[in-house]
């Protein structure tokens, strides 16, 4: 082929592709514009995306934090006693009169006639004593005392024979002066040999162990042989123990803080354990009216009637006396802080700064405690106080279903 044809042909080879070419690198290169645009596109998405959720969590971080910063607190007022609160106390029945027996004279035991649970009217014999040194002692007075009745005779006689003499100046006032001693000594001897006789007499008649009231013989602590001692001394013991079961008194030691509600002619209940369900009525019989400074408690005496022997000498019963009506304010249990200042309660102000009040503690309600000062009706105590609680703390209350529900539950 000469060079004119290959030119030719290589001016026609390159005329005749080149526009195919052209054609297939112009979309290519479109599509290619359209990728780079919408890589573009999406990074800037993207960027933006997470610069607006870098805000959101920082606004959102911002926020809780600001939630975590501030104290929630739930809130009560305080309530008005208004009521009476009755008071429970525990207490031993006696008999109403209760007493002892012993011996006044020593000897044995030669029969006895009342036991345990026999009842006796005053002055019933309840038993009977072999006194016989005491025997042997008044006859032994007696037969002194006649001597001393022989010795008087004869005092009398000489000093109205010498009264005589003297009349007529026989004898002297010395001498007669002596008779007149004699015979008032013998006098002064008849005296005393009587009053020893009377002595043992009744000594003697205390042999006859009698009932000194009517009663119920509770305890028997001797039989028969037994020796006895007279008197409470020593190794001297009762004999009987004898108690009037009708009516029974009870003793009661009532609280300082609430002597002052307890009068006399006041009614109370008394119950017992081993009798469910059963209520005795009793009355204030007396009170000490004043504290014993040992336990700071008054002594009460309750009087209760027991005709129908229901009650028992020395059970245990509870005694609940009547309250006055407080005029203290009432409040949960769980607003006190307790300090070593004292006992505090948390009050938050209109500006809902917290104050830590001092208070004084009344009585005790079980859920709720009375408080006797340091509140009034008005205020608002933080329930459930933490011990980081301080006085100017800012707290922020919390809704106002949640506070109705905690103050009816007592909690927060």
């Amino acid at each position: 082929m000469s060079e004119k044809r290959h030119a030719g042909l290589g001016i026609h080879g390159l005329q005749a592709h080149a526009p195919a070419h052209a054609v297939r690198r112009a979309p290519a290169m479109r599509r290619a514009k359209i990728v780079g645009i919408a890589i573009l596109v999406l990074l800037a998405a993207g960027a933006l995306r997470t610069v607006v959720g870098k805000q959101s969590q920082a606004r959102s971080l911002d926020a809780s934090t600001a939630a975590h910063a501030r104290n929630f607190v739930t809130t009560v007022q305080p309530k008005p006693s208004g009521s009476t609160q009755p008071l429970e106390l525990p207490g031993t029945l006696q008999g109403y009169v209760e007493s002892p027996i012993y011996a006044r004279a020593s000897g044995y035991v030669a029969r006895w006639y009342k036991n345990i649970g026999s009842r006796v009217e005053k002055g019933e014999l309840l038993a009977e004593i072999e006194t016989p040194e005491i025997d042997q002692q008044l006859s032994q007075a007696v037969a002194a005392r006649e001597q001393t009745v022989a010795s008087l005779g004869l005092a009398r006689s000489s000093s109205e024979r010498w009264e005589s003499l003297r009349t007529r100046d026989a004898v002297s006032q010395q001498e007669l002066d002596e008779r007149r001693s004699t015979y008032a000594q013998a006098q002064a001897n008849l005296a005393a040999a009587d009053a020893n006789v009377h002595r043992l007499r009744e000594l003697e008649s205390f042999k006859r162990v009698v009932a000194p009231f009517s009663g119920l013989v509770i305890r028997r602590n001797v039989d028969v042989g037994d020796l006895i001692d007279a008197g409470n001394g020593g190794i001297g013991r009762s004999l009987f123990t004898v108690a009037q079961t009708d009516p029974l008194r009870l003793y009661v030691n009532v609280p300082q803080a609430y002597a002052y509600m307890i009068k006399a002619g006041q009614d109370v209940t008394v119950t017992l354990d081993e009798v469910p369900g059963q209520k005795f009525r009793g009355t204030v019989a007396r009170t000490a009216g004043a504290i014993d400074t040992a336990t700071r408690t008054m002594q009460t005496e309750i009087a209760l009637s027991n005709r129908d022997g229901k009650l028992l000498p020395g059970a245990y019963a509870r005694v609940v006396l009547p309250g006055g009506v407080s005029q203290s304010l009432v409040v949960p249990i769980n607003t006190l802080l307790f300090r070593a200042e004292g006992p505090r309660v948390a009050v938050v102000d209109a500006g809902g700064r917290v104050r830590l009040q001092p208070v004084t503690i009344g009585r005790d309600l079980g859920t709720a405690i009375e408080i006797a000062s340091g509140i009034t009706a008005n205020d608002n105590l933080v329930l459930n106080p933490p011990d980081a609680l301080t006085d100017g703390t800012v707290v922020t209350l919390a809704p106002q279903g949640v506070r109705s529900t905690a103050a009816a539950t007592g909690k927060s």
